[in-house]
């Protein structure tokens, strides 16, 4: 074996077992295990979970809220403001950025990202570029899908659909939209199946990101994704739309988005920062109803978005500090709802990536993180530390922390 992890919690009330890794593969879970290794970590009791998984992040436009502030704290103005800077970006930039990102996510745990690049013909390909060329060189540390993002939207910029199919053609993973950033939503949607069409791809959508439901599209979405035959492989962020739904207004929906198997991205960092900015009393939560998806069916899974830009001024790159905020503000924290959070960040967003080898499962690809803590239900509220992150059987970070109390 070339790493043994003694003595690890997969789930509460149950013994403690072994964790044995042969060439990047979990080749034995059991307790006592016989086998010898190169390397032994004793847990001591500790929780072993899979690797956690950022399933929306915009890696080409973190950390620039230095440059220029979002006063506001609308959409709008964080719209306006990233497309003011976009063209001061340069390919070094942007690497420096991104690369300085990918580490803060590797080192709290994270080793499959998902991440939006955008292009337009304003700005070109600069960014997409850079990230395309960072995916290769992480590809040992993380796994990255990257998803072809017109941020601008497809007809308002022309020039935008031709980039498109470069995009996919330069090799994107998956084929993104942005539908109410178009005059006609529904024509958005119907472009971008056709291109996930032409290329085998999988869908993920920037939906419906409003305080009210009028003029959402979300069951457009739903009825397109059934008729083409893309069930299971369309993903949406933010869709906080939603929440103006009363629950009788929201289950029919919420039915046809699991009957389509729609995976939905929470994204709370953003959405509670940029949300309910017009109210004056009784301030929206500004979240996708998460509860209410869970409980009809729906894949839910919680991810970033940004950092430290005009959309989110915040974060260090921490899921689990992310998955907090919804603890709180989805009211994630009852005794029946917290066990649902960290699958949030790993197991549901696996279902969402397309992930066939990835959990703590002999024959899987050995993607784990130790956590210093010993319950499982304590792993999202103890935001503890990554002790331990594995790729594919190597350890890649290691935490050490020597804590002196003087009482």
């Amino acid at each position: 074996m070339e790493l043994i992890i003694r003595n690890v919690r997969l789930e509460d009330g149950q013994e403690l077992v072994d964790v044995a890794v042969e060439n990047g593969k979990i080749v034995a879970i059991e307790s006592g295990y016989a086998g010898s290794s190169e390397r032994v970590i004793d847990a001591e009791g500790r929780v072993l979970i899979p690797g956690l998984i950022e399933s929306h992040i915009h890696l080409d436009k973190a950390l620039i809220a230095d440059r220029k502030a979002n006063r506001s704290g609308v959409l709008a103005e964080a719209l306006a403001v990233t497309a003011e800077l976009k063209p001061t970006f340069t390919k070094e930039d942007i690497e420096d950025r991104a690369r300085r990102t990918l580490l803060m996510l590797i080192k709290n745990g994270v080793t499959h990202i998902r991440t939006h690049s955008e292009f337009d013909p304003t700005q070109g390909f600069t960014g997409f570029e850079v990230i395309m060329a960072l995916k290769e060189e992480f590809k040992d540390l993380v796994d990255m899908q990257v998803v072809a993002f017109p941020q601008e939207g497809i007809y308002k910029m022309p020039g935008t659909d031709t980039m498109m199919i470069e995009a996919m053609e330069m090799g994107a993973d998956v084929v993104g939209g942005i539908s109410y950033m178009d005059p006609d939503p529904k024509q958005h949607i119907d472009h971008v199946f056709e291109l996930a069409k032409q290329y085998g791809k999988p869908l993920d959508f920037h939906q419906d990101f409003k305080d009210d439901f009028e003029g959402s599209s979300i069951e457009y979405l739903c009825d397109k994704t059934i008729k083409e035959g893309f069930i299971g492989q369309v993903s949406v962020g933010h869709l906080t739309s939603l929440g103006a739904l009363e629950p009788e207004q929201l289950k029919p929906i919420a039915d046809k988005m699991r009957e389509a198997g729609i995976s939905v991205m929470s994204l709370p960092a953003t959405d509670l920062h940029l949300g309910g900015r017009k109210d004056t009393s009784k301030v929206r939560r500004a979240l996708t109803p998460i509860r209410a998806l869970r409980d009809a069916g729906v894949n839910v899974c919680i991810a970033t978005n940004n950092i430290r830009n005009a959309f989110t001024p915040y974060g260090n790159g921490d899921p689990l500090q992310t998955a907090m905020l919804a603890v709180s503000a989805a009211h994630l924290g009852g005794a029946d709802d917290l066990s649902t959070v960290l699958p949030m960040l790993t197991v549901n967003p696996a279902k969402a990536l397309g992930l066939t080898d990835y959990g703590i499962k002999v024959g899987n690809a050995a993607d784990m993180v130790l956590l210093d803590t010993k319950r499982v239900a304590d792993a999202v509220i103890d935001i503890p530390d990554r002790l331990y992150v594995i790729k594919r059987g190597r350890v890649i970070v290691e935490t050490k922390r020597t804590v002196t109390t003087n009482f």
